[in-house]
């Protein structure tokens, strides 16, 4: 995206779990750069790293090494300058849903007035008129998860990280609710990095879908996704880079595959 600046810069993310047995490389030379206002769809077999990318950006995940720059601050922890929004919908079940909103606000201690008026303009943003007072049990999961959205956009950060947050809704539902984030998108120009495992989403949505490889998960590949929006997902175009992303995809799999297979046989010798 030429003329934009870049928002969030990942340089040699290494990451390493220490088990009981062993250590386990989650990352390894994990590099990625997104521009401001981008919409980026990160894609890769079970187990690569992307919600582990995910949250060290987010800074709720400690790097091993390597560096993460979000609006030109190195990330060392949790920041105002990110908001994150997660599958599950992780709302406080008390707290209607204006008070949900307002929590981070609550939080940075702002008066009353100025929590009520950013809470309403997020309602509307997120077409959520008439449930304000409503709590998180009388919500469907499309609507908690605009409740989530709007949560994470109060608080104004320049970054928004999503994790794979329509997994859990069912197919009609999580396509409108690609079509929201699109509209929301577009009225707040923020940066999005979205984890998804659904190729189908990622061409929908993402301006580049970046593919990872097989643990340790890197860059593989990065497919830029040149169709105007609103998108027709039966059009040739649609289906041909659908195509690609998944023939990039299919080695990195069967590489997962024959490595949980030689897990297996060698646990049977075992």
């Amino acid at each position: 995206m030429d003329g934009h600046e870049v928002n969030i810069r990942t340089q040699r993310l290494f990451k390493a779990f220490r088990g009981d047995k062993k250590e386990v490389v989650a990352l390894k030379d994990f590099a990625l750069d997104v521009d401001e206002g981008e919409f980026v769809c990160l894609l890769g077999p079970s187990g690569c790293g992307k919600t582990t990318v995910l949250r060290i950006i987010a800074g709720l995940e400690t790097k091993s090494d390597g560096q993460v720059v979000v609006s030109g601050e190195e990330v060392t922890g949790a920041g105002p300058n990110r908001g994150v929004v997660f599958q599950e919908f992780a709302l406080f079940p008390w707290r209607t849903v204006k008070k949900n909103i307002e929590f981070g606000l609550e939080m940075k201690n702002l008066p009353l007035a100025e929590r009520e008026a950013v809470s309403s303009r997020y309602i509307d943003l997120v077409n959520l008129e008439g449930f304000e007072d409503a709590h998180p049990q009388q919500l469907s999961g499309g609507m908690k998860q605009r409740v989530g959205i709007a949560r994470a956009l109060a608080n104004d950060p320049a970054v928004l990280l999503m994790d794979e947050p329509f997994g859990a809704l069912d197919a009609q539902t999580r396509n409108l609710m690609q079509k929201e984030l699109l509209r929301i998108w577009a009225a707040t120009k923020k940066t999005i990095l979205f984890v998804t495992h659904s190729v189908d989403e990622a061409v929908y949505l993402a301006d580049r879908i970046v593919v990872m490889t097989a643990r340790p998960g890197k860059v593989k590949q990065v497919i830029p996704v040149g169709l105007p929006r609103p998108r027709d997902r039966t059009s040739a175009e649609f289906i041909s880079i659908r195509g690609e992303v998944l023939e990039v995809l299919e080695e990195e799999f069967e590489k997962t595959m024959m490595r949980e297979l030689s897990k297996t046989v060698v646990e049977h010798k075992t």
